[in-house]
């Protein structure tokens, strides 16, 4: 019989953001939001452990990181796509520190509207709706929802075995609005090839929604709380052009930059939120309020 789950005893404001000795699991760990994440974590006391299907770079990330902030922190090589190895995963993780606190549905795939994609030899225009290839709409629902699904379903049944647990699913503020294609637009090109931002991924970031939502609800009782955030674009090295029509669209004026989440992802994930399940907070710039 399941029974309400009760809070945690927190002395002060500063002990709820507190993560020393949690275990957190990231996927896509070794990306650019996803190695964030995990410094985050061991910034707080944590524990990241970071799956990712490119196992030196996983392993590079979180050898920085046990560097940089001392502590314990795990790179495995993991198929999120793939149920029995998320589960060896796991079972790595719980033979190594014998629990697992916080899941972190960070993997995704967001391919470049300018680059041709895998096993395609196609133009720009491959990523418009009337031309984009099936193989890749599979792939990336496949990655980006799929994998969150079976990440929550074995790492989250294991937080709700223990009675108690984190889920954040990394969504984006294309989750609340639609793409505004016209900022991939490319000068001299016509209507039909212009590039715009592949259909895929708005999808599978508000699947990531409705699957916060059913988790949050379904697993309640069991100490398990489950949230999304959706944070608005990153700045890189994209091009010039992109980056300010970008901007214009965000009321404060320019895009993210990559440390900036880190903070929220802590209040999420720790207990600082505790009263809070199956919500998205939105961190945008102000983009989505326009």
């Amino acid at each position: 019989m399941s029974t309400t789950a009760q809070p945690r005893v927190a002395a002060s404001v500063r002990d709820r953001f507190d993560l020393t000795g949690r275990v957190a699991i990231i996927t896509g760990g070794a990306g650019l939001l996803g190695a964030k994440h995990a410094e985050a974590i061991a910034e707080m006391g944590g524990i990241p452990v970071l799956l990712d299907v490119r196992e030196p770079d996983a392993q590079t990330a979180a050898q920085a990181i046990s560097k940089e902030h001392g502590g314990s922190a795990l790179g495995i090589r993991a198929d999120v796509t793939n149920p029995s190895s998320i589960a060896a995963a796991l079972g790595q993780t719980l033979a190594s520190f014998g629990r697992v606190d916080i899941l972190i549905n960070n993997a995704a795939n967001n391919p470049q509207v300018s680059a041709s994609p895998p096993g395609h030899s196609c133009e720009g225009s491959w990523t418009r709706l009337d031309q984009f290839p099936l193989d890749l709409w599979n792939r990336d629902l496949a990655v980006g929802l799929t994998g969150a699904f079976v990440c929550s379903q074995l790492i989250g049944a294991e937080m709700a075995r223990q009675g108690q647990g984190v889920i954040l699913n990394i969504a984006s503020d294309l989750a609340v609005i639609a793409p505004d294609q016209r900022i991939y637009r490319q000068p001299g090109l016509p209507d039909d090839q212009q590039p715009t931002k592949p259909i895929s991924y708005a999808v599978v970031k508000t699947g990531l929604l409705g699957l916060t939502r059913y988790l949050a609800t379904y697993w309640a009782d069991r100490g398990v709380r489950v949230n999304a955030i959706s944070p608005g674009g990153v700045q890189t090295d994209q091009p010039t052009p992109f980056v300010q029509r970008l901007s214009e669209l965000i009321p404060m004026g320019r895009m993210a930059q990559p440390d900036e989440y880190k903070a929220a992802v802590i209040f999420l994930v720790s207990d600082a939120s505790s009263y809070m399940t199956g919500a998205n907070l939105v961190i945008d710039g102000g983009r989505t309020c326009w």
